[in-house]
């Protein structure tokens, strides 16, 4: 599988709907920068187009880890 056929599976809208729905199924803990699942929930839901729009343009910068 060619890697822009990955990159289109991986941010397939369903597939990320999935993904999230499991996290927050199995109670998921706050990520290493300090995000809850309703939080993800919410910036997702704000942010998800830009941000697949991003990783498909590379231009995507995550923001650093808090430590």
């Amino acid at each position: 599988m060619d890697e822009e056929k990955l990159l289109d599976r991986i941010l397939d809208r369903d597939n990320l709907n999935r993904a999230f729905k499991q996290v927050k199924r199995n109670k998921g803990a706050a990520g290493v920068d300090g995000m809850t699942v309703e939080e993800l929930g919410a910036d997702m839901a704000l942010n998800k187009e830009e941000m697949i729009a991003q990783i498909r343009q590379r231009t995507y910068q995550p923001q650093p880890v808090r430590r």
